[in-house]
């Protein structure tokens, strides 16, 4: 009887990217893996393209502020809860492993209800709200930073680091030029990124001093859903697309240096790659802090440059992007040192050593 593994998580594209880069391994350990997501959420769309088997639930967000949704969203988690159990119980996975993300809460209560063993990631450094809530339902939780640690039960806490997707290594600078149409002259290669949801701030700073950027590098830039500007032309000079999935690994391979939002996955990513990157995290007022304190730990470690969402302006870029390429083997110089402890061997283990499965 071959073994079974429930994946969970969603609301952006930071809680699916792990659990895809577990696939490859679990097919290979003999695990029959299927997905419970939301209905409509971006990781409907990343996970069916895996070829893996999806399963829609309903799910409310979790919110610490006032919204007329928060009375609503309750029933919708609980109804979300009861379609979750039904699913489990036909599907009688080993095991469920849980990325975050408000779609996880129901999926993680049903599974300890019916007694299935679940284990649970946290990438950023204090845990969300959602896996707060599912933490006490978990046999073990999994972490990315030493620092988060000390928020999680003594018995139950794993640092694990942020399971990385091994495609991202296989990309080719060549493969890279012919994507982006650029010319390969040397002149330095830029890739923003701001997440799967886009960043309004970085985009607007960006394209208001793409000319003088524009000067001393080439641009790649992720916008996000709905943010291309048609009105922007720079041939061979910048690129825009809303999001890129296949061929990421060729931009990275490309890129000299990355601006990107602070979320946990993206700058494990950045490290992984030993890519010298600014960071602008998302800021206070508009999340819990949590992408500060990613971006503050990575520039106490050496690994990257941090200039705070308050202070983008379109005149501090280009002088912040200037100084980083020219200090960009410091960076690599320090993420190379960096210990880097393999996630999805570990994460995998614990699937493995949770199972039911005799």
């Amino acid at each position: 009887m071959s073994k079974k593994v429930v994946l969970t998580g969603g609301g952006t594209a930071g809680h699916v990217t792990p659990n895809i880069a577990l696939l490859p391994t679990l097919k290979k350990l003999g695990y029959e893996v299927s997905y419970i997501g939301s209905y409509n959420g971006i990781e409907k769309k990343l996970i069916t393209e895996q070829g893996i088997s999806y399963s829609g639930i309903d799910s409310g967000k979790l919110r610490r502020y006032f919204d007329w949704k928060n009375f609503s969203d309750p029933f919708r988690v609980l109804h979300g809860y009861f379609q979750a159990k039904r699913i489990l119980k036909r599907t009688k996975p080993d095991v469920v492993f849980s990325k975050g993300g408000f779609v996880s809460v129901p999926v993680v209560r049903a599974a300890a209800s019916l007694h299935i063993p679940t284990i649970i990631h946290e990438s950023d450094m204090t845990p969300g709200l959602a896996n707060k809530l599912a933490i006490p339902a978990a046999q073990k939780v999994c972490c990315s930073f030493p620092e988060t640690m000390q928020y999680l039960p003594k018995d139950k806490a794993v640092l694990s680091g942020s399971p990385v997707r091994q495609e991202l290594f296989e990309g080719t600078r060549e493969n890279g030029l012919q994507f982006t149409g650029f010319p390969d002259d040397g002149k330095p290669v830029l890739l923003v990124v701001g997440g799967s949801q886009g960043a309004a701030c970085i985009n607007s700073a960006l394209r208001a001093c793409l000319p003088e950027l524009l000067k001393q590098m080439r641009i790649i830039h992720l916008c996000g859903k709905g943010n291309l500007d048609p009105s922007i032309h720079y041939p061979g000079e910048y690129v825009q697309y809303e999001y890129i999935e296949s061929e990421l690994k060729d931009l990275f391979a490309l890129a000299d240096m990355v601006l990107s939002r602070a979320g946990a996955n993206a700058i494990c990513e950045l490290l992984a790659l030993r890519k010298p990157n600014l960071l602008i995290p998302l800021s206070a007022a508009a999340s819990r802090g949590d992408q500060i304190l990613n971006a503050r730990s990575y520039e106490k470690q050496g690994y990257s440059m941090v200039l705070e969402e308050e202070k983008l302006t379109p005149g501090i870029l280009p002088e912040k992007l200037q100084a980083l390429y020219e200090n960009r083997q410091r960076y690599i110089d320090a993420m190379s040192r960096a210990a880097q402890s393999n996630a999805i061997d570990i994460i995998c283990g614990l699937i493995t050593s949770c199972s039911n499965v005799t």
